[in-house]
């Protein structure tokens, strides 16, 4: 199959560009490198550094393409809050840049990576993709509001869409930036470093965390997996872990003393996360093989910077 992601210099990008390039297809990409890294790539990923709107190139790179992974997108929460309208622009727009060039050129197929943030909170767990989404942020807004154009798109179009909600995921190669770096690489570096290990607010509050192969292979599967045009499903790991319990793991798995302290006037955001992934299993044929702390000491020993 001729492939195009988009995004795909980035952390879950480059996991699946190299994944499905190894099992044999042509894999085109596109990435502005604003976050990403192309030298993450393999070789025979065939690179090209742009901007989803820009739609000529779009033109070009869409060329007898099979199938399209959209995970190009802004995804810091707290920077969302801050910035709406470049998240609306980013997320919302590109999305539909994206859309009209497959439809201008007349590609089949695209898997759009959302997120679990558009749940937001729920009364009950675990949470599952029937439930009316309650996004608490710009950031989980333009990821609904992208699931809504690409479906309703395809549906005018005659393009098979299907869109993943990905939980926490994790693993090498995660982006640690200076401001509100994502959880798990963030505890790791502070516990290898002897350093301190924040939570905020009680810590009681949980999430799914998903480790990067399981989530690779979901998306993978859902380029080719029949019956699921028009589909939302969930990606996780089906299992939550509250914030103490992670800072015990990555002090456990690093050897750490680092010091654990709370700062109980933060915010933690939503009481608690647990994905449905009962869809996942029947759709995709998809069961995530890691647990937390196996994937924990995987990401250890195969990302360079710790």
């Amino acid at each position: 199959m001729r492939l195009l992601i988009t995004g795909v210099a980035g952390f879950l990008g480059s996991a699946l560009a190299n994944y499905v390039v190894q099992a044999g297809h042509e894999v085109r990409g596109i990435d502005d490198l604003s976050t990403g890294d192309a030298q993450t790539l393999a070789p025979n990923v065939l690179f090209t550094r742009g901007d989803i709107m820009d739609r000529p190139k779009l033109w070009t790179l869409l060329q007898d393409v099979d199938c399209v992974f959209h995970l190009a997108a802004r995804v810091a929460v707290q920077e969302s809050i801050l910035y709406p309208r470049e998240y609306n622009m980013a997320n919302v727009g590109g999305t539909v840049s994206l859309m009209e060039a497959m439809r201008d050129v007349g590609v089949g197929r695209v898997v759009f990576t959302s997120s679990g943030a558009v749940y937001g909170a729920q009364e009950k767990q675990p949470l599952m993709e029937e439930m009316t989404p309650s996004p608490d942020s710009p950031y989980a807004v333009s990821k609904l509001s992208a699931e809504y154009y690409i479906r309703t798109i395809g549906q005018l179009w005659g393009i098979e869409t299907v869109s993943l909600r990905i939980f926490n995921a994790y693993g090498p190669g995660q982006r640690l930036p200076a401001s509100h770096p994502p959880v798990i690489p963030n505890f790791l570096r502070q516990a290898i470093q002897q350093g301190t290990i924040v939570i905020h607010n009680s810590g009681h509050q949980t999430r799914d965390y998903v480790f990067l192969d399981d989530v690779v292979r979901a998306i993978a599967a859902a380029g080719t997996a029949p019956g699921i045009d028009g589909k939302i499903i969930n990606v996780g790991s089906g299992t939550e872990t509250n914030v103490k319990e992670l800072a015990n793991l990555a002090k456990a798995v690093t050897g750490s003393n680092a010091e654990v302290i709370h700062n109980p006037n933060a915010k933690g955001g939503v009481t608690r996360m647990r994905a449905d992934i009962s869809c996942a299993k029947e759709l995709l044929g998809y069961c995530p093989s890691i647990p937390l702390e196996e994937g924990l000491r995987l990401t250890l020993e195969r990302d360079a910077c710790f």
